[in-house]
């Protein structure tokens, strides 16, 4: 029943012929997170790094590699976590066939830790320079935890039961570079809407230190437990339990708080205040470097480790990439719950090509005023805001909401065709409700600073309202500076024309007089009346390559509020529109951050680790 330790993980798995063993020196400054990209976008084994240049400690990469992988590993208690969501959405299942639901009490009976006095984590001592110094990308600012569990609890309740009241949350941990005293001090960078920024305004409020350790690896569960949205009030631990098929064993650490017997590691120390230092920069999984800022500071007081600890590792960067397996995997496990969290709502898809939080699509459904003739968006508009008002939901930039009752065969997940559906049926004179100066996910430079932005919600109901478009007039004239107009993806996304615009100069706080001049000549020209949707973007061509770059460069590049034009713009009442083609600004900002791009010198020496006959011969 699932894996109490990281090792009884590797010894399956590697028995199972799902992980290999890679006992060539690997350097973890670029190199390992090269060789772990590679792999991973193969579709490849779990790897064991054995040989860890300057490092004692062996290092696992890609254990979450693919959705196939991480099913196996759960394979045991995915069942009957599927079966309390399908509980959740209809609680008479229970009534109707009670005896189907024996094997749940088991399963809720491991959500409550067992305290015990003595563990392997308690066993050894280093220090932060003993651990793997792992980069990713060529500026990254030092070295960080990239699968870090971060435990704290509400510093203004205590006795044997505070577990109840903690946040296990998956947060970088700076541990090398920067101005962070060695061997002693570590960045805490947790964005806006995370859990322990509740228990770190408590601590500030009463002049209390903030208690936090970072556990690293032990059970498999513990690390999907850091990233999984829990309802409010259920701790992260629980369900960790739960997934893990055991009751969590905790012991005490120096500061009092509980970290798992079982852990490879535990950084433990103490938030001191207000106090913050520059963390980062930092490649993020908006395939950005997010860059320098000031965030708080964890004293480190002890980092403990198991004897035959093992650092479990990833790299984050432009989607897909490993950390895509757990948006898959919860989606997986939650999906069926939305209707009853979020009323009338069918379905959300944070959209991982995108970035995650930049775009989400949904399918709603409007009930509103079904005797009307004119079927528009009134209760999807209801189903949006409660949408974007729900935990990190209410992150996202772009929200697409459509009527299910439309076409019942429209699934959020096929996205080329949930495109179509919404463009042929889009009213731009009606159908965008924006939101401005709001807070956006910190992780995204294209708002008006940090943690601030905009969003817009587009909603569409009712039938078509044009055939969309896949082709141009052959005489299409553009204004200096902008040329090569193309379809988006032909054949996948008809009514998206991406135009190559001129490099843009403008500052942050203001929109761009060339956009303007596009617009206005379209308009006068009459022409692409009929295309609902124009995309400028710096290299055109390879925006319309793929559906996957069109995804990633129009909703990571562009703030609504700033960076969507329109042809035939109208104003009425404060609502903006336009009666022609909608136009997305999605070239990069002088203010954007930069985005990441390999070490070539290390791409080639791995490239020449993996030639025919060579230590990695045939991983990818």
């Amino acid at each position: 029943m699932g894996y109490d330790t990281l090792q009884a993980c590797i010894r399956d798995l590697e028995a199972a012929g799902r992980l290999v063993r890679l006992n060539v020196e690997v350097d973890p400054y670029l190199e390992a997170g090269v060789i772990q990209r590679r792999v991973y976008q193969a579709g490849g084994p779990a790897l064991l790094y054995t040989r860890v240049k300057g490092c004692r400690f062996p290092m696992l990469g890609n254990l979450f590699g693919t959705l196939d992988r991480a099913r196996y590993i759960f394979r045991d208690t995915l069942p009957a976590l599927e079966k309390l969501v399908r509980l959740k959405v209809d609680p008479s299942e229970a009534l109707r066939a009670p005896w189907k639901h024996l094997g749940l009490v088991r399963t809720l009976w491991n959500a409550r830790p067992k305290f015990v006095t003595n563990g392997p984590i308690l066993a050894k001592n280093c220090a932060l320079s003993d651990l793997p110094n792992q980069v990713s990308w060529p500026r990254d600012g030092g070295a960080f935890v990239t699968l870090p569990q971060v435990y704290s609890e509400s510093p203004i309740k205590s006795g044997p039961n505070n577990w109840m009241n903690s946040n296990l949350g998956m947060y970088r941990v700076q541990f090398s570079g920067g101005q962070y005293a060695p061997d002693r001090e570590a960045g805490l960078h947790y964005q806006i809407h995370r859990g322990i920024g509740v228990h770190h305004a408590e601590a500030l409020k009463r002049g209390m230190p903030l208690r936090v350790n970072v556990f690293i690896g032990g059970p498999p569960a513990m690390t999907l437990a850091a990233v999984m949205p829990l309802p409010e009030g259920m701790p992260e631990l629980s369900f960790a339990g739960m997934l893990g098929g055991g009751r969590l064993e905790l012991v005490r650490s120096a500061n009092g708080l509980p970290m798992p017997a079982q852990a490879d590691f535990c950084l433990s120390g103490v938030v001191n205040g207000a106090k913050t230092l520059p963390e980062g920069p930092f490649g993020d999984h908006l395939g950005y470097y997010s860059l320098e800022h000031d965030f708080p500071v964890l004293t480190v007081d002890r980092v403990y480790h198991r004897p035959d600890a093992v650092w479990p590792f990833t790299t984050v960067g432009r989607p897909p990439q490993e950390d895509t397996t757990f948006g898959a995997l919860i989606h997986e496990l939650t999906g069926e719950a939305i209707p009853t969290v979020l009323p009338g709502v069918r379905a959300v898809h944070a959209v991982d090509a995108a970035g995650v939080h930049p775009l989400l699509l949904a399918l709603g459904s409007e009930r509103y005023v079904p005797y009307d003739s004119e079927r528009m968006p009134r209760e999807l508009l209801t189903q949006a805001n409660a949408i974007l008002g729900q935990g990190q939901l209410s992150l996202a930039k772009y929200l697409f909401i459509a009527d299910q009752n439309d076409d019942s065969r429209l699934d959020i997940h096929d996205i080329a065709a949930f495109f179509r559906h919404m463009l042929a049926r889009v009213d731009w004179t009606r159908d965008l409700h924006f939101q401005t100066r709001t807070t956006v996910d910190t992780l995204d430079y294209s708002g008006l600073g940090l943690n601030e932005g905009s969003k817009v919600v587009i909603a569409a109901a009712g039938p078509p309202r044009r055939t969309l478009p896949t082709s141009f007039p052959s005489d299409l004239r553009l204004p200096k500076g902008f040329s090569s107009p193309q379809v988006c993806t032909p054949n996948a996304l008809a009514g998206v024309l991406v135009i190559q615009g001129p490099p843009c100069t403008r500052a942050r706080h203001v929109q761009d007089p060339a956009m303007t001049e596009l617009c206005r000549e379209l308009h006068a020209a009459k022409q692409l009346t009929d295309w609902p949707l124009i995309v400028v973007a710096d290299d055109g061509a390879f925006v319309a390559r793929t559906l996957n770059n069109f995804l990633w460069t129009t909703f990571t590049r562009s703030d609504p509020a700033r960076d969507i034009y329109g042809i035939s713009e109208t104003m009425s009442c404060k609502h903006w529109g336009c009666s022609g083609p909608l136009v997305i600004d999605a070239r990069a900002k002088p203010h954007h951050a930069p985005a990441l791009e390999p070490d070539l010198e290390v791409e080639k020496r791995v490239d020449q680790l993996a030639a025919k006959r060579g230590p990695l011969a045939g991983l990818w």
